[in-house]
């Protein structure tokens, strides 16, 4: 009995380890595709700590990206080369050219032609930080004549406000620090990112609101530079198992994000 029973344990524990564990190696075309010099190179963008971050002194990274393109680099066998990009707009435009393999961007229409994504992995809700002393209390108050909103130049934020402001300027900045500055000099009325970044933000300028309400949901998910359908289909295998296993709800615990959910499952 004893032994039938630590049988059936070592059975149990092998069955629930499968449903939780890493998927299988790349095939020889995915893995040509996913890492043509033979790393795997993860273009972090660093103005979103949902995305990733770098500690300016220990030089350390985190970040669901780091995490994610960490672990997909051993699971796919390859050695893990981290790039940090500031800005998105750079970021893109390396896709271009194929000098890095994998990133973390939030799913927009207009970057379509550039990358193809993975189903998204986590979703934020999309807000507005306001400045202090600001009337602003909801994002349909925000639309309004005269009012100035700031996001990151090629962020998805920017393109998503191209397409919907109807009233107020869009005043693009260069990158996530200088839209915040903006804010701090009184030169925009309201900064549009996701709400962890801002209530982050909102800790260091006094009187400053993140608004309760939300501009929209961004999706985040794992892209790859266009022309890579094998290296494609492997990603987007990986990315609903690391959801389905629990490994992407640990990397949202790790970091302490708020307002940070798991994407539902697209299959």
């Amino acid at each position: 009995m004893t032994a039938t029973r630590s049988i059936l344990a070592i059975v149990l524990l092998a069955l629930t380890g499968g449903c939780a564990g890493r998927l299988g190696a790349p095939s020889a075309p995915e893995k040509a595709e996913l890492a043509p010099t033979g790393a795997l190179r993860v273009a972090l963008f660093t103005g979103n700590p949902v995305i990733a971050s770098k500690n300016r002194t220990s030089s350390e990274w985190s970040g669901t990206a780091f995490s994610l393109g960490q672990t997909l680099a051993k699971d796919a066998g390859v050695r893990f080369v981290p790039m940090e990009y500031t800005t998105v707009a750079k970021l893109m435009d390396d896709a271009k050219t194929s000098a890095w393999d994998i990133t973390v961007v939030a799913i927009d229409p207009a970057r379509r032609a550039v990358v193809d994504y993975t189903p998204a992995y986590v979703v934020v809700d999309i807000t507005y930080l306001v400045a202090p002393g600001s009337s602003i209390r909801s994002v349909t108050d925000a639309d309004q004549p005269g009012v100035r909103i700031t996001a990151a130049r090629g962020a998805a934020t920017a393109l998503l406000l191209e397409r919907t402001l109807k009233q107020a300027r869009l005043t693009p900045a260069e990158s996530e620090p200088a839209a915040f500055e903006l804010i701090r000099d009184g030169k925009a009325d309201a900064y549009a990112q996701n709400r962890f970044k801002l209530l982050g933000l909102a800790d260091r300028l006094p009187g400053a609101r993140v608004l309760a309400d939300r501009l929209d949901v961004v999706q985040l998910a794992l892209a790859l530079p266009k022309g890579r359908p094998a290296a494609l289909a492997y990603v987007t295998s990986w990315t609903e198992n690391a959801k389905r296993s629990g490994f992407v709800q640990r990397v949202i615990d790790d970091a302490g994000l708020r307002g940070v959910q798991v994407a539902p499952s697209s299959r």
